[in-house]
């Protein structure tokens, strides 16, 4: 007779399982219809664009519920021109749930951006931190200025969010939502593992005033 041999995999599945639905008592406690409510359709206010890490989780460290943000993570929170995935949740975000607010939010300690600062072969995610070395080649004269290699790394994840805010701003998803209901409002904002608390860079925009004059469309034809 073979011996069954323990997964503990298993168990972690079967925490979470319960957990589910010791979650699911806790909202049905408080709102019968709690459930209900979401089915019907969603309504977010915002859309968050985020790291994956799974420090960072969006709901959480903001204190909303299910249904208050729309969210897209990814590696480091880059946002770029060509991800078709990142563009998909933009124009879906603004055109038919037409948020009111974007919010690219990194954080601090965050391991794309020390991997983006070293020279490691690493091998397909290279062509993803390329983007964050990007940003690095933009900013390098003020960089250069950083001694110290945490404070480096804590800019980095500033500029990597504030070119993200800029890159949005740069849509032509975007835009057209400010020229057609002035809305948007996009914002950059840090998130610290070591206290927990959000922090506003101050890039906030809702017209395309901050971006050069190449990047901007016409929307009167």
């Amino acid at each position: 007779m073979t011996e069954k041999t323990h997964d503990p995999h298993a168990d972690i599945a079967e925490v979470l399982l319960e957990r589910n639905k010791a979650w699911v008592a806790e909202q049905l406690a408080g709102d019968p219809d709690y459930f209900k409510k979401l089915a019907e359709g969603q309504s977010p206010h915002s859309l968050w664009i985020g790291c994956a890490d799974s420090r960072v989780p969006a709901n959480v460290i903001t204190g909303t519920r299910s249904g208050d943000i729309f969210v897209h993570r990814n590696i480091a929170n880059v946002v770029v021109h060509d991800d078709l995935n990142m563009l998909s949740v933009l124009q879906f975000a603004v055109e038919v749930l037409k948020v009111q607010h974007i919010i690219v939010c990194g954080h601090y300690g965050c391991g794309g951006i020390k991997a983006a600062l070293t020279h490691q072969n690493l091998g397909l995610i290279n062509k993803w931190l390329r983007y964050i070395k990007d940003v690095y080649r933009l900013h390098e004269r003020e960089l250069a200025a950083y001694t110290d290699g945490d404070s480096l790394e804590r800019r980095m994840v500033e500029l990597n969010i504030i070119e993200g805010v800029r890159g949005l701003a740069k849509t032509s998803i975007v835009q057209h939502a400010w020229a057609e209901r002035g809305s948007p409002v996009l914002h950059g904002w840090v998130y610290d593992l070591s206290d927990g608390i959000l922090r506003d860079l101050g890039v906030t925009m809702s017209d395309t005033g901050r971006i050069e004059d190449i990047y901007k469309y016409n929307f009167d034809e």
